[in-house]
């Protein structure tokens, strides 16, 4: 039996974890502005309180991605034994 070529597409490796990020990015990235408003409009700090928030979140966010891509890889190394 063949695979049509939209699940040949998407069993790609590059393909499933550019939708992985997409989708974590997407999230994470509505948090991080929704408490960056917070920040901005809520707080008696400084302006620039936000922008170092921002800041430390872009840093954050790879970390963060980083460290799930990595368990996500080893569960489905695991999972394949």
């Amino acid at each position: 039996m063949t695979e049509s070529k939209l699940q040949k597409f998407f069993s790609n490796t590059i393909v499933k974890s550019f939708i992985a990020y997409s989708i974590f990015r997407a999230f994470y990235g509505a948090g991080i502005l929704i408490v960056t408003w917070l920040l901005a409009t809520e707080t008696e700090g400084p302006w620039w309180y936000s922008v170092v928030f921002l800041a430390f979140s872009m840093v954050f966010s790879r970390v963060l991605f980083r460290y799930i891509k990595k368990r996500r890889e080893n569960n489905s190394q695991q999972s394949s034994i």
